[in-house]
């Protein structure tokens, strides 16, 4: 499914993209494992690159599962290691490449499970939900809040969301857990 996946090219204006058939994209704060999901998703260790600082991905990265079929990672927004006017650009980076990708069909917001969703997070599905784009949220990272406290973690995270339980992808990259039920959605949105 995935495992085919190759890194096909890095850019900062999302208008030079080119186009794809197909495209899903995976957003959210720096430091929310964005990278790491993509790697387990893809059954890869190195294709998107894992940093310790966080807001080192400040441009945007395109996975190619098969010709046009895309996985795209957005750069982090949130706390970003950089100059202020390097940080500043990412929003408008961000934003550009959402309301310029006619073949964009899912963006995955990533949350951490143990920051929980942030300001930026919302200002996020807010602004998702107004432009009525069609995305899902997963929340990574399950592995550091452990079986027992999980509950009551999800409890937390959907009562701020205003959502279901179910209605939420509650992963671990670094543990593998439910890797695969997201792998065959995004699969299925790519038709591979």
């Amino acid at each position: 499914m995935l495992h085919a996946a190759k890194h096909l090219m890095t850019e900062t204006d999302a208008l030079t993209l080119g186009e794809s058939e197909v495209e899903v994209s995976f957003v959210g704060r720096s430091n929310a494992g964005k990278s790491s999901l993509i790697n387990a998703l893809c059954e890869k260790t190195k294709m998107a690159h894992v940093s310790q600082v966080p807001g080192k991905t400040r441009t945007i990265n395109v996975y190619e599962i098969r010709p046009y079929r895309w996985i795209v990672d957005l750069p982090g927004y949130g706390f970003a290691a950089g100059s202020r006017s390097e940080k500043a650009a990412l929003g408008p980076m961000i934003e550009t490449y959402l309301t310029s990708r006619e073949h964009l069909c899912r963006v995955f917001v990533i949350l951490d499970a143990v920051a929980g969703p942030t300001k930026l997070d919302i200002l996020m599905i807010n602004w998702l939900i107004h432009n009525a784009y069609p995305f899902n949220i997963i929340v990574n990272k399950i592995d550091k809040v452990g079986p027992s406290g999980l509950e009551a973690r999800k409890k937390e995270i959907t009562g701020k969301l205003a959502l279901q339980p179910a209605d939420i992808f509650w992963v671990s990259s670094k543990k593998n857990i439910e890797i695969e039920t997201l792998r065959k959605v995004i699969a299925k949105l790519l038709g591979v």
